[in-house]
C-alpha cells in the first residue's frame, strides 16, 4: 500500500518537473525564434514591459502536447503533475 502511494507521489513531482521544464523549452523557442534575440536578453526585455507573464503563459503550451502524448502512453499519474505544474504556473502569472 505504502508503496503504491510512493510511486504516485514519484509521478506527480516527475510531471511537475516536466510541466516546468517544458514550459521554459516553450518560452525558450518563443523568445529565440519569434524575438530573434538571446534568451537571457529577450527575458529581460519582456520583463522591462512587463510582459513576462504572457511569455510563461506562451511557453506553457507546449504541456498541452505533453499532457495528452502521457495519457496516450497510460502515465495518467505524470500527466497530473503537468496539469499541476501549469497550475502552479498560471498563479504565478497572477503575480508577475
Amino acid at each position: 500500500m505504502e508503496n503504491k502511494n510512493t510511486d504516485k507521489v514519484k509521478g506527480l513531482i516527475i510531471g511537475f518537473f516536466i510541466g516546468i521544464f517544458t514550459t521554459t523549452i516553450g518560452s525558450y523557442l518563443f523568445v529565440t525564434l519569434i524575438m530573434q534575440s538571446d534568451f537571457l536578453e529577450g527575458i529581460s526585455i519582456i520583463k522591462s514591459q512587463g510582459d513576462l507573464g504572457k511569455i510563461i503563459t506562451l511557453g506553457a503550451v507546449l504541456n498541452i502536447i505533453t499532457f495528452f502524448v502521457l495519457l496516450k502512453l497510460n502515465k495518467e499519474i505524470i500527466a497530473r503533475g503537468v496539469i499541476f505544474a501549469t497550475i502552479l504556473l498560471t498563479v504565478f502569472t497572477l503575480f508577475v
